[in-house]
């Protein structure tokens, strides 16, 4: 017995410090060569902080929706609703979810809203829309702003981001809390 516990015990000890030492350091660290020192984007518009990489809440006609978010886009909690593509309630929610859309977005056919537009992501925390999302929401906005649609459709190929260097993610996406700020910015 004594010749496994000795092993179990350094073994766990050695976790321990690569674990809770040695890798948060090496992440602390790389992240102080990052702008801003890791603390995240933080973008001010009329006074106010607003973190470009946490998912913000727009709910007025003349901004573009954001992800849905099973937490309240609350950076504190973050996680998605853990319910099954077949769970009842969770079919529910996403059902109120396209007719809110399709009520605020009339000409959309239900078969357009892309996924994104109607379920949460993982974290609950996505700050990010697809370009098609985006698109979808142009004629709500240029015509609540009374603005043209080009104008509108133009400012969302100006805030189309590719894909993190170049591989990992969609090819294309628009964070909603730059093109909202950007939105308010014409004249």
């Amino acid at each position: 017995m004594k010749t496994n516990i000795m092993p179990a015990i350094r073994l766990t000890l050695a976790t321990l410090v690569l674990f809770c030492v040695v890798y948060p350091g090496i992440v602390w660290a790389i992240a102080q060569l990052a702008p801003n020192h890791g603390k995240g984007e933080v973008i001010t518009s009329g006074g106010r902080k607003y973190y470009a990489n946490i998912g913000q809440v727009f709910t007025a006609d003349k901004y573009f929706n954001s992800r849905p978010s099973a937490v309240d886009y609350n950076s504190a909690g973050s996680g998605g609703s853990n319910k099954g593509p077949s769970n009842p309630e969770y079919l529910a929610t996403v059902q109120a979810r396209i007719d809110t859309f399709l009520v605020h977005n009339p000409g959309v056919a239900k078969a357009d809203i892309p996924v994104e537009m109607v379920t949460a992501s993982a974290s609950g925390l996505d700050p990010h829309i697809s370009e098609q999302a985006a698109l979808i929401q142009a004629g709500r906005i240029a015509r609540v702003r009374s603005i043209s649609e080009n104008r509108v459709t133009d400012l969302i190929g100006k805030n189309t981001e590719g894909a993190l260097f170049g591989v990992f993610g969609p090819s294309s996406r628009v964070n909603v809390l730059k093109l909202n700020l950007a939105l308010d910015a014409l004249k």
